[in-house]
């Protein structure tokens, strides 16, 4: 029942919980590297974007919970000493919502292109995974569960398929070295990990329609991530991969359609129908836009009775 009611909600809210609070712990008592000033800078930052994108879009209402989610993410993870940046990584982030987008869908998570971006573009952005410590991990690793316990279903597949790959390459790499399993350990007790895990590859907005689409786009991103760390020896490579691989989302969509993902129906990850729209399954890949359907003919007595439709009353 609880389960229910907590279904109920968009399970966004559980996230801007969850970020907002591991955020206060942080700047409480582990010393996170980020002001209040700048952790305002940002959060008010994605917001007026939100609203200016919104605008410019006409849409009738401005997604609050989205940028707070970016804003909150960028608290966490983005760095860097010049508040002049902070205010263009958020204003990247959030823009590309709006411009980068195929077939309804964000080509890019949000916050992972901004952060991205802004390391392209200038050596004065870096990305801290942080110093959580112990107490921390396990405590957001808790929060992390749970979010996946109110969405249940929807996205829990790409984040669980990804955790489980990315240890195993982890744990497989340290046994051929004849390390002591304590270092692959270490190396996955990282909350940016959780982070990218919970609330970065699983967002729904830009990871592939079909369940073995996405299995198969978490097994590339850890796969490139390991390699990009191991093999090219560059940080963040949990950033980097999702990044370069979110160009392959619209050919997964293609070769193994699915139903589109939409937060009204977060367990199921049901199709979104306007109203008065044919209630038919429509696959990722269809570029039809769905109106509303003409004025239904009146249907004859007799077929009503056949169809079952009317009963007594038809007659």
């Amino acid at each position: 029942m609880i389960l229910d009611r907590l279904e109920r909600h968009d399970p966004r809210l559980y996230q801007i919980g969850a970020l907002a609070a591991l955020l206060f712990y942080g700047m409480a008592f582990l010393d996170f590297d980020v002001s209040v000033g700048r952790a305002a800078l940002l959060l008010g930052s994605v917001l007026v974007a939100q609203l200016v994108w919104s605008g410019l879009y006409g849409l009738p209402s401005v997604e609050i919970r989205s940028a707070l989610i970016s804003g909150l993410s960028l608290c966490l993870l983005l760095r860097t000493n010049s508040a002049l940046l902070a205010v263009v990584a958020a204003s990247v982030t959030i823009a590309s919502k709006f411009l980068l987008r195929w077939n309804g869908k964000h080509v890019f998570n949000p916050t992972n292109f901004g952060l991205v971006a802004m390391m392209v573009a200038t050596d004065r952005v870096w990305v801290s995974p942080g110093q959580w410590g112990t107490a921390a991990f396990f405590g957001f690793l808790v929060a992390c569960v749970g979010f996946l316990v109110v969405r249940r279903a929807a996205r829990s597949d790409v984040t669980l398929a990804f955790l489980a790959f990315y240890a195993f390459l982890i744990v497989a790499r340290s046994l051929a070295l004849g390390e002591p399993i304590a270092i692959p350990l270490h190396r996955l007790q990282s909350g940016a990990l959780l982070l990218f895990a919970f609330f970065m590859i699983s967002d729904p907005k830009t990871t592939p329609d079909s369940r073995p689409g996405r299995i198969f786009f978490a097994i590339l991103v850890a796969t490139g991530a390991a390699f990009v760390q191991f093999r090219l020896f560059r940080t963040n490579g949990l950033l980097w991969s999702l990044a370069l691989l979110s160009f392959l989302v619209p050919v997964l969509d293609r070769v193994l359609p699915g139903l589109r993902y939409r937060w009204a129906s977060p367990s199921v990850g049901a199709p979104f129908f306007p109203k008065g729209a044919r209630h038919e399954p429509v696959p990722s890949t269809s570029f039809a836009r769905i109106g509303p359907l003409p004025p239904r003919t009146a249907c004859p007595p007799v077929l009503r009775v056949l169809r079952g439709e009317g009963g007594r009353k038809a007659l």
